[in-house]
């Protein structure tokens, strides 16, 4: 998958386990999920799915951070939480809002097979030993547009490892090196001037 990297995730990836700021930094990245997401969607669905899309980005913070812990870096632990979103895309027939593909979804999941089982994550049960105690809240699905699947956001042709696209668009293949002076209060939603 191609993915994008800069200060502000090496930032998050810090700041997700501090105290205080890791919830808030938590908060801000759901909404930016969710409304990246919600605006690739079908504009007449699109508010159906936001209660959907903040559980489920909520939860995928959790495994943001356990394949961190695994020794992950940062670019394939973020893109083990996208393919765990496109995996419930797919499963909603959400194709417009999938960012790779239907057909590349079983290479996506093998590349991590080993993560994915550890957790119980299958394409049919993107969370796995994440999905909250109290499960997510659901929303409509249109399955379908899985009959002749319509990606107008997917990038295909990189299934069999994680592009990073860097800041000056040069796309790096395994991501960028950690930068050394990278502080957590660069992270969306330490505060208001470095949300956005």
């Amino acid at each position: 998958m191609k993915l994008r990297q800069n200060v502000k995730h090496f930032a998050a990836k810090q700041a997700l386990t501090l105290p205080v700021v890791g919830d808030k930094v938590n908060d801000r990245l759901v909404d930016l999920h969710t409304n990246v997401f919600a605006e690739k969607a079908d504009p007449a669905r699109a508010d159906e799915r936001r209660p959907h899309l903040d559980d489920f980005f909520d939860a995928t913070m959790n495994t943001y951070v356990a394949a961190l812990e695994s020794g992950y870096p940062e670019a394939e632990a973020r893109e083990i939480t996208h393919i765990q979103a496109n995996f419930d895309f797919y499963n909603h027939g959400w194709t417009e809002m999938m960012e790779f593909p239907s057909d590349e979804l079983e290479v996506h999941y093998e590349r991590y097979d080993e993560f994915f089982a550890r957790y119980d994550i299958t394409i049919d049960d993107p969370l796995g030993k994440f999905r909250p105690a109290d499960g997510i809240t659901e929303a409509p699905s249109t399955p379908e547009k899985l009959d002749d699947p319509d990606h107008p956001h997917a990038e295909g042709g990189f299934a069999d490892d994680v592009y990073v696209e860097t800041a000056d668009g040069e796309v790096v293949v395994g991501g960028q090196a950690e930068p050394e002076d990278v502080s957590p209060s660069e992270a969306p939603g330490v505060d208001d001037e470095t949300a956005d």
